[in-house]
């Protein structure tokens, strides 16, 4: 398929690429949500995944994937959990291990590559609810789980839509950028998150790594010291190469839309997959001025502000379009 050049009209008080990424995160409205519950599938090694559902019990499902330290009070969640609801799909989110609230209880704990455990929630959802899920959509790390996925299934996959957001594409790239400029703020932000959460989980059982938490300031440290070994990954680059969705994506045969920005402050611009790499079903849409996950647009609406929202509820409809 060709990149398309997408619709979205940027807020203009939003200039750059790292205002439209922040502001969602520190002013969003979370809604509450009194009809969530949680559901939570032991596994098979002992842990466990947390799920969150939101909507009619017997409407299609559609699976939300959030990003790295994500959670229910990451800025997109809540809303998307209740927009698919009033739309008529039960929608659920994946808390991936340790993201719901509680530390999991083995030494590994999730990574970008990490689809096999997507695989398990996806066996489970359909054996327990009787049906496939119909869609997914993934955000930043949850998007590229999401394309490994696709593209490990292909023609398998059991799924009728997909949509990736700011998908970091290759991971090495990924890293290296968020080690340059003003992104070193996500980094240092995201890396105490993940320091914390790791002093946390082995303070209550031993670790089986000997790591000086204090001397990790960049992502590619903590993933070679941490991520690597905790999953069985030679070290970063072997990490990185191994888990990378960007090799992943010609063969997705799932009507499947990237939505990207140009500028997005996680990446660098040549980080994006090019024409000759989509298959005819994969549409990739390039935004300007959409930050990271952001995409504010210039609505005078606050509940339609959010073109992510917009553009997956009219993605889903363009299934059951003649």
């Amino acid at each position: 398929m060709p990149i398309l050049e997408s619709a979205f009209q940027p807020a203009w008080w939003l200039p750059g690429a790292h205002l439209p990424t922040l502001w969602p995160s520190l002013f969003r409205v979370r809604p509450p949500l009194p009809g969530l519950t949680r559901e939570r599938l032991e596994l098979p090694d002992g842990d466990f995944l947390d799920l969150s559902w939101n909507g009619d019990p017997q409407a299609p499902v559609v699976l939300l994937l959030h990003g790295l330290e994500g959670n229910l009070h990451s800025h997109y969640a809540r809303p998307l959990l209740q927009k698919l609801a009033e739309a008529g799909y039960l929608a659920c989110m994946l808390h991936f291990r340790g993201c719901s609230g509680e530390p999991n209880r083995l030494p590994r704990s999730y990574h970008s590559g990490d689809s096999a455990e997507l695989q398990t929630v996806t066996e489970h959802i359909h054996n327990s609810r009787g049906r496939p899920i119909q869609a997914m959509i993934g955000f930043s790390l949850g998007g590229n789980v999401l394309l490994k996925w696709l593209g490990e299934q292909g023609q398998q996959a059991g799924i009728q839509r997909a949509m990736a957001v700011s998908v970091p594409f290759l991971l090495n790239q990924a890293a290296d950028r968020l080690n340059q400029g003003f992104s070193r703020i996500y980094q240092k932000h995201l890396l105490n998150s993940m320091k914390r959460k790791y002093r946390e989980k082995f303070s209550r059982i031993p670790s089986p790594l000997k790591v000086n938490l204090e001397k990790i300031n960049s992502f590619r440290e903590y993933d070679e010291q941490i991520t690597a070994p905790l999953h069985g990954f030679a070290g970063a680059d072997d990490y990185y190469q191994r888990c990378s969705c960007r090799q992943f994506i010609p063969h997705i045969r799932v009507p499947t839309l990237i939505l990207h920005d140009r500028h997005d402050p996680f990446m660098w611009p040549h980080t994006v997959p090019e024409e000759q790499e989509l298959p005819d079903n994969v549409v990739l849409e390039l935004t300007r001025g959409g930050g990271h996950a952001g995409f504010v647009s210039n609505s005078a609406s606050s509940r339609e502000a959010y073109w992510t929202d917009r553009r997956l509820l009219e993605w889903l409809k363009e299934e059951n379009q003649p």
